[in-house]
């Protein structure tokens, strides 16, 4: 793969990140509609059936139902081929209902690792890995 194919997947993961800092869930489902292959598959500890886009849908709507201001910030992301690596930051502050617990009215600052592998300009697979512990402790739903 080129370098300026490689530019390409960066930028478009930048752009699909700043669709998912605008907070607002329409204009993210047009993003991920944009960004995420049709057939793309969205990799876990948990196996599903589901789509990506419809894995992707899903997550954003819990997560910004319970931190409206949620912002990810982009701190490294690199390229190698037809994948790019990024390491990001997440804040937010819990104003709803999150894993079956009330608005606890806490911000958590917490780290996540994303793989994603691109074809024709849309992202295919999706690999992630997330601190839901550094969450969690965060907003007190478990101990320290």
């Amino acid at each position: 793969m080129s370098t300026a194919q490689e530019a390409r997947n960066k930028e478009t993961y930048h752009r699909f990140h700043d669709a998912i800092n605008s907070g607002d869930l329409e204009v993210i489902a047009k993003a991920i509609d944009e960004f995420i292959h049709p057939d793309g598959r969205f990799h876990t500890a948990e196996r599903s059936d589901v789509t990506a886009v419809q894995a992707q849908r899903r997550v954003w709507e819990i997560l910004l139902r319970a931190f409206p201001d949620l912002h990810v910030t982009v701190e490294d992301l690199l390229a190698e081929g037809d994948k790019i690596v990024a390491r990001q930051t997440v804040t937010g502050t819990n104003s709803g209902a999150y894993r079956g617990m009330p608005a606890t009215g806490r911000s958590v600052t917490y780290h996540e690792i994303f793989i994603a592998r691109f074809a024709d300009g849309q992202i295919t697979d999706l690999w992630g890995v997330v601190d839901i512990y550094s969450q969690l402790r965060q907003l007190g739903h478990i101990e320290a």
